[in-house]
């Protein structure tokens, strides 16, 4: 599959042998995001720095809206076996996030392709990793076929979806008619988690 432009917006298992790319998902330093991805950039090395707007208001009573990471001190990395010691040389990061017996973590294509393109769509904005509310899965768009957990804000119905290799969520605004219910004994999929351990309830 040819790769994408490299921008600033902007398959489980290990690293596969050879020249074959996967994605992971890149630990950085706090607020060091951006940087990292022109220094990946400038490297030649495929990246996805997902985005969101925000709107802050300074103390003088002006406004402006910034592009801040969605998932704060991580981004995507698309990148072989032997790219990895280029990666790890990059400022900023700080490790390629790890599954388990401590190998790199690969995150399936589909997982990144429905992130892309469900940011292009719909917006959305970071969300603490939760376990309480109803589990659904998303029926029609971009993002059909990924399950979550419904949280309301205010008349708004929203989804979080959680990506599980870097214990992060983010929400999402969906129609309820798009929605359907997950049976009380199904289990979410690898793009979402329930582990009762690292999640947090809903006041």
């Amino acid at each position: 599959m040819d790769r994408e432009p490299r921008q600033i917006q902007s398959d489980s298992g290990t690293f596969a042998p050879g020249l074959s790319s996967k994605w992971f998902a890149l630990y950085t330093t706090a607020r060091h995001e951006k940087r990292v991805a022109e220094h990946l950039g400038h490297r030649d090395i495929e990246c996805y720095l997902p985005l969101y707007r925000s709107e802050r208001k300074w103390a003088d009573g002006s406004r402006v809206a910034l592009d801040l990471p969605l998932f704060p001190g991580y981004l995507f990395i698309h990148i072989s076996r032997i790219e990895r010691g280029t990666v790890l040389g990059v400022p900023g990061v700080l490790a390629v996030v790890g599954g388990t017996g401590g190998e790199p973590a690969a995150l399936p294509d589909a997982t990144i392709d429905a992130l892309r393109m469900g940011l292009k769509m719909r917006t959305a904005q970071p969300h603490p990793l939760i376990t309480a509310g109803q589990r659904v899965r998303i029926r029609t768009g971009a993002l059909s076929g990924l399950e979550g957990i419904v949280v309301r804000n205010k008349n708004c119905c929203r989804v979080v979806l959680t990506l599980e290799q870097i214990m992060q969520s983010y929400a999402v605004e969906v129609d309820q008619e798009d929605l359907e219910p997950l049976a009380p004994g199904d289990r979410l999929r690898a793009v979402v988690t329930d582990s009762p351990r690292r999640q947090q309830s809903i006041q």
